[in-house]
């Protein structure tokens, strides 16, 4: 299974560790305490906006507040909670990895790598329009169009690496002793990108990005969502997930399956 059930898994295995982390690849994938985080609310937005009207910044804003607000505990940073209750709501220099997390849905929908980058653009901007946010958002967005078009990895590096000048050099075991926790595009993006590369499928994927001991849901989030571009999601790992998923978040991803 492809698509942006690859984000969705990497939410949920990931989200045990977001404050407990781990520096090791051998745990049980679907711990007790597992669920969708925001980083599964914010891609069925993302979603639920492309499925409606990709062309309006109007109906973007729209669904993020609305699907934040319907699960207002999801675990959103302080900035973005409180710009969903606003009732102007104004992008706010956000240079967060959140863009980076819910961008996939983007890249499903286009029909070339510049629809994908103006479509991630616009998803990103809305609040993260600090060029550290944008830039997580489009270079993630990239790694999973050259993926969905079967580039190969050292192709999807180079890409990346050329474009916005992140360091895809390192391996996980290089990083991993040292990383921390860090939330920003700067400091989770690239390493999110090498757990990809460095991986033998989507599930190793997911083991690499939560075994940084950093940002586990978010990461995993990212990474998946490059993986289940280049990979199938083992059909397992997919019917779990969608398992935790409330209806009405459920009938986003299904229709949005269905679609596109």
């Amino acid at each position: 299974m492809k698509g942006i059930i690859g984000a969705i898994c990497g939410d949920i295995i990931g989200s045990t560790r977001e404050f407990h982390p781990i520096k090791t690849k051998e745990f049980e994938l679907f711990e007790i305490g597992s669920t969708f985080t925001d980083d599964t609310v914010m891609t069925l937005a993302i979603a639920d906006w492309l499925i409606e009207d990709r062309t309006s910044r109007d109906v973007l804003v729209e669904k993020l507040q609305y699907w934040g607000n319907e699960y207002i505990n999801a675990g959103y940073g302080g900035r973005f909670y409180h710009w969903l209750s606003e009732e102007n709501p104004e992008p706010y220099g956000s240079w967060a990895n959140g863009s980076a997390m819910r961008v996939s849905p983007c890249v499903w929908v286009a029909d070339s790598l510049e629809e994908a980058r103006h479509l991630a653009y616009l998803s990103a901007v809305v609040t993260h329009d600090h060029p550290e946010g944008i830039k997580g958002a489009l270079a993630t967005c990239d790694a999973i169009y050259l993926a969905r078009e079967g580039k190969d990895k050292e192709e999807i590096r180079k890409h990346v690496e050329d474009n916005y000048g992140y360091d895809l050099s390192r391996t996980v075991d290089e990083i991993r002793p040292t990383y921390k926790f860090d939330v920003s595009c700067a400091g989770s993006v690239p390493e999110s990108i090498i757990c990809f590369l460095d991986a033998d499928d989507y599930e190793d994927t997911i083991r690499n990005a939560i075994s940084l001991g950093g940002d586990a849901d978010t990461q995993a989030a990212i990474a998946g969502s490059i993986a289940s571009a280049y990979w199938d999601v083992p059909q397992d790992i997919a019917d779990e997930s969608i398992s935790y998923l409330n209806f009405d978040l459920f009938e986003v991803f299904k229709k949005f399956e269905e679609k596109f």
